[in-house]
């Protein structure tokens, strides 16, 4: 009997698969921190013989060049694909057995990416399942907009086609296991959910509900902005990304937190919104460590800047360490846990900055004199476009938080009542403006409530 094993990366929105036999198996996507795919494969008592790449990555390092080099596995990557490395290039229609009766077909979908292949499992000539990469996601499709602007239309074309192939090729009950579409930037469209079949998305997904000419249009019309960091991606992928380092950073003290402060290098506190609205180092930017630490650091994050990681245990420090590495935020400068008090120099004292919700927003609203307020309040709105378009705060000032750092003196002079559309992203920019001097409070609530307690 086959195995597919899946690998969530909650973080990122992306999944890997290790999918195999009684004595072998493949690695489908895999992260840059490959003891992950490794201990799956221990568990299993398998042997990893190849590794596969379903396109070269823009949002994530990938973990494949080395995972073949440590486990003797061939290494397949589209033959498109343009790389500075040893592999074994993929054409379309290529097999390889990767176990007694099993085998792996490659078929070309191009869209997500010019070269972007899915692979085909099949057991003694049953087809079990597809993993789809970047191309047919559930509910959805890969973005086509990652490559290269004047393709963007192109590829989009190019993504009806090949969801209309996999759909044509493949029997209703194969599963679908795409490694985008959980929450990542990489996808477009996608419906959400944890599993599908062919089936499902022959009768859901508008790739194969819609003709071209109406889901091209919608396709790019829906598309996001893109993360900063996908930049710096693709390129660290197409030259073979060097090995992952986790070793524990370097401790700093209450003195080198400061001196990296002053230096302009970013410190980051990696505790809940609350812990760090209750206190905190003067300039130190909150990104939860349980949110997605990744997808916006390495967004607003000027690309190789420094980076002092602060947690209350170093477990924290090394979960996010981890996660820092799978997109190219290797070796944090240094690192402290414990009390947050012991971050910050005798004498002096930790920052604080007020949390609310929207009632209360409404509440301080409804209470000022809009002829003479005692003091101007500001409501800033950091959700992306397509959020602020379907509704937004009367009278809220627009900057999404991507935008924010280098938009700061747009934001007009009075108290910042930041708010997202469920607090992560308001406790990040709350923390920007407080490290910029602006007193703020963060909006730490769900935006439907916003109608709820009055505002218009």
């Amino acid at each position: 009997m086959f195995f597919v094993d899946t690998l969530d990366f909650e973080g990122l929105g992306n999944r890997s698969y290790l999918a195999g036999g009684p004595r072998a198996a493949v690695a489908v996507d895999p992260p840059r921190d490959i003891d992950r795919v490794l201990a799956v494969a221990a568990r299993r008592n398998v042997r990893i013989t190849h590794v596969v790449e379903t396109h070269l990555h823009n949002d994530y390092v990938t973990g494949g060049l080395e995972l073949a080099r440590v486990s003797g596995a061939h290494y397949l990557v589209p033959a498109a694909a343009s790389v500075s490395f040893a592999r074994t290039p993929v054409h379309d229609g290529d097999t390889v057995q990767i176990d007694a009766g099993l085998t792996l077909r490659a078929l070309a979908t191009p869209g997500h990416t010019p070269h972007h292949t899915s692979y085909v499992l099949t057991e003694d000539g049953r087809d079990v399942a597809a993993f789809t990469g970047g191309s047919l996601l559930i509910g959805g499709v890969g973005r086509p907009d990652l490559v290269e602007p004047r393709l963007t239309e192109e590829l989009a074309r190019a993504q009806h086609a090949s969801a209309h192939r996999l759909a044509d090729a493949l029997a209703d009950d194969v599963p679908v296991l795409p490694t985008h579409g959980f929450g990542s930037f990489c996808s477009s469209g996608a419906g959400g959910g944890n599993a599908s079949t062919i089936g499902a998305e022959r009768r859901g997904n508008a790739a194969l509900t819609q003709d071209a000419a109406t889901f091209v249009a919608a396709l790019l019309a829906d598309l996001e902005n893109v993360p900063a960091y996908y930049t710096h991606m693709g390129p660290a992928n197409a030259a073979g990304p060097a090995p992952i380092d986790l070793t524990p950073p370097r401790t700093a003290d209450a003195d080198e937190i400061a001196a990296r402060l002053a230096a302009g290098e970013w410190v980051v506190d990696l505790r809940s919104r609350v812990a760090f609205a209750r206190g905190h180092v003067t300039g130190a930017l909150n990104f939860e460590g349980d949110g997605k630490l990744a997808t916006y650091l390495a967004w607003l994050i000027p690309w190789g800047k420094p980076v002092t990681l602060l947690a209350e245990t170093p477990e924290q420090i090394g979960a996010a360490q981890r996660e820092l590495a799978r997109v190219g935020i290797d070796r944090p400068a240094a690192a402290a846990s414990g009390d947050p008090l012991s971050w910050v120099r005798q004498g002096e004292d930790l920052a604080t900055f007020p949390r609310a919700t929207f009632a209360e927003l409404a509440a301080l609203r409804a209470a000022t004199d809009p002829a003479a307020p005692a003091e101007p309040v500001v409501v800033l709105d950091v959700r992306r476009d397509s959020e602020h378009a379907a509704g937004a705060v009367t009278g809220a000032v627009h900057v999404p938080l991507h935008q924010l750092r280098g938009r700061l003196a747009e934001i007009p002079p009075g108290v910042v009542w930041v708010h997202c559309a469920g607090g992560m992203r308001a406790a990040i920019a709350a923390s920007l403006l407080d490290a910029a001097g602006r007193t703020v409070v963060a909006v730490d609530d769900g935006f439907d409530a916003a109608v709820r307690a009055g505002l218009t």
